[in-house]
Parts: structure tokens; C-alpha cells; sequence
């Protein structure tokens, strides 16, 4: 049997949108409705975070019990309504590509999105200008990610003296959790050099690691891992992206990832002090305003490092 469909009027589009009562989160009940109702809700907070990124969707067609899959290119589905930017991507020994990734940049776009199941909203650390030209990258991030045995409180210890040391620099730290086990630090910068946010990145992550190594690891290598904190540089490459700030995560329950006082990050000692849910989220922003938004008022160049 053919699941419900309604057609709605979201600004100036037409959508028809499906299987509202679908549950997509199944230890919490949470349904596609309420998925929708959620990025509809947050959408004032998140649309200037995703501006003119390119975007890479985690589709959950079955809910997060099912699988998902990551969608880059959404040519042959996206409405002529849903901007795209065709970027060519390639390199390292495979040909070069066109793909054409969505721009979600106004309400009806991110209900477009969420109606496909799209619950995680992936962007790059640069924006798209002048039709399909990226720009250099106007922020900088480290993803710190907790090994078997750590957890989000160790990755608090961490940013907390990464904090310390952006700050030195004259950068201004802003903090998000992840919305998994672990959370993200960015500062907001200026630069003409596409590869200055990676080495500088590198360069500290590695200088963290030397003064620390119990508590931190700069290299992916699994076996390294253990009990310390995987501080990711290599997020800052031009053609990854990390997770976007007020993004749902497709695990058991409808967390965010969910921007965060430094204060917060200070008082963190349990997982679940750093854990927001959906529900949540909404009212700590009803609250908070957007905790996020220092990061476009605060964007200076990348200071001398080596």
C-alpha cells in the first residue's frame, strides 16, 4: 500500500511531502513528521550556517534501524526549484567528475531535504561564489574524536586547551557537539591560501599531541587510539565536510549536533551533559539564541605558525 502524501505550501513552493507518520527513530518514537517539524522550527538558527555550502546528505529512507546511504549528487531527483553548484571533483588517481550538490538555502529547500530522510546535513568549510567556484575557506575546524575508552568529557579536557591556544592566537573558539561521542571546535578565519587552514590545523593538533600524548593522538591510526582523543585536522581538506551545527544525527535517538557555551565545555563531566536531543535543542535556543553565530562576527587571518 502507497504510504500518505500531502501537498503543502512551505514560501513561495509547492512540496508534496510523504509517510509523515513513518517513525525514523524507533527507540524514541520520533516520526518523519516530527523530523520535519524540527528543521522547519530551527530553520531561522541553521539556514545562515549552510548558506551557499555545498552539501552532502545521510539518507535514512528506513529510519536509523535501516541503513543509510550519503547522496552528493542530486540531479536526477532535485526539483528545478533546488539550487545546485556543479563542482568538479577528483584527484589522487580517479578521473575527474561533475557533481551537482544541493545549496540549501531558504525553508523550502530544507523541507525538500528532510522529506527525502536526509536527517544528517554535511557541509564544507567554504562556500560556493560566482555561479560553481568555491571560495577559500572562512572556517577553521578540529573534530575531536573519542577512542574506545574516551569520551565527550575527555574531549572537553582537549578543547579546553585548544582554547587556549586559538585564543593566544588571537582566533575566536566556538564549540558544537557532534551529535555522536564527540564534538567539533571552529573559529572563523580569513585566508587567500586553500591549504593554510589544514596546516595550521596540523601544526597544532601535532604540538597537542607532543605535550600530552596520554590524553592525545594527531594521526588516524586506529591502534594509537585507545583511551585518548583523535584530534581531526584533516577535516579542514577542501573536499571533506563535517556534520552542520543544529544537524539531526541518524543514531538511536534524534540528538543535534548542538552548539555550546565554553562554560559548558568547562562543567562537562558526564556524556550526558553535553547530549541535546531535538526537543531539547528548541528550547535551549528559545533560550540561548544561536550560539553559533560568533563565528561570522569573528573572522580574522590565520596567524603564523611552523
Amino acid at each position: 500500500m502507497a504510504g500518505s502524501r500531502i501537498t503543502v505550501r512551505v514560501g513561495e513552493r509547492q512540496l508534496t511531502l510523504s509517510n509523515l507518520e513513518k517513525v525514523l527513530y524507533p527507540r524514541h518514537g520520533f516520526t518523519k513528521g516530527e523530523v520535519l517539524d524540527y528543521y522547519t522550527r530551527i530553520a531561522p538558527l541553521l539556514l545562515p550556517h549552510i548558506r551557499d555550502r555545498a552539501m552532502t546528505f545521510v539518507r535514512f529512507p528506513d529510519g536509523v534501524a535501516g541503513g543509510s546511504f550519503f547522496e552528493k549528487d542530486v540531479s536526477r531527483h532535485a526539483p528545478d526549484w533546488v539550487r545546485t553548484a556543479r563542482l568538479t571533483v577528483g584527484g589522487r588517481g580517479k578521473e575527474p567528475e561533475i557533481i551537482a550538490y544541493p545549496l540549501i538555502n531558504d525553508l523550502p529547500e530544507l523541507v525538500w531535504a528532510a522529506n527525502l530522510a536526509a536527517l544528517e546535513l554535511h557541509v564544507h568549510q567554504w562556500t560556493v561564489e560566482d555561479g560553481d567556484e568555491r571560495s577559500t575557506p572562512d572556517r577553521l575546524v578540529f573534530d575531536l574524536d573519542p577512542g574506545p575508552g574516551a569520551t565527550v568529557v575527555d574531549c572537553c579536557r582537549v578543547a579546553e586547551r585548544l582554547y587556549d591556544v586559538l585564543a593566544a592566537d588571537g582566533l575566536t573558539p566556538v564549540a558544537k557537539t557532534s551529535g555522536s561521542k564527540g564534538m567539533q571546535l571552529y573559529a572563523g578565519v580569513v585566508t587567500t591560501d586553500g591549504g593554510e587552514t589544514s596546516q595550521y590545523a596540523k601544526a597544532l593538533a601535532e604540538r597537542l599531541a607532543a605535550e600530552t600524548p596520554d590524553l592525545v593522538v594527531a594521526r588516524m591510526t586506529k591502534t594509537l587510539r585507545p583511551g585518548k582523543v583523535f584530534i581531526d585536522w584533516s577535516q579542514n581538506n577542501p573536499f571533506k565536510t563535517t556534520v552542520a551545527p543544529y544537524s539531526l544525527r541518524g543514531r538511536d535517538e534524534p540528538t543535534v549536533s548542538t552548539p555550546v557555551t565554553w562554560d559548558e565545555v568547562r562543567a562537562c563531566r558526564h556524556v550526558s551533559h553535553l547530549r541535546f536531543t531535538a526537543d531539547e535543542v528548541l528550547g535551549r535556543v528559545d533560550d540561548l539564541g544561536d550560539l553559533f553565530a560568533e563565528l561570522d562576527r569573528t573572522r580574522v587571518p590565520i596567524p603564523a605558525f611552523g
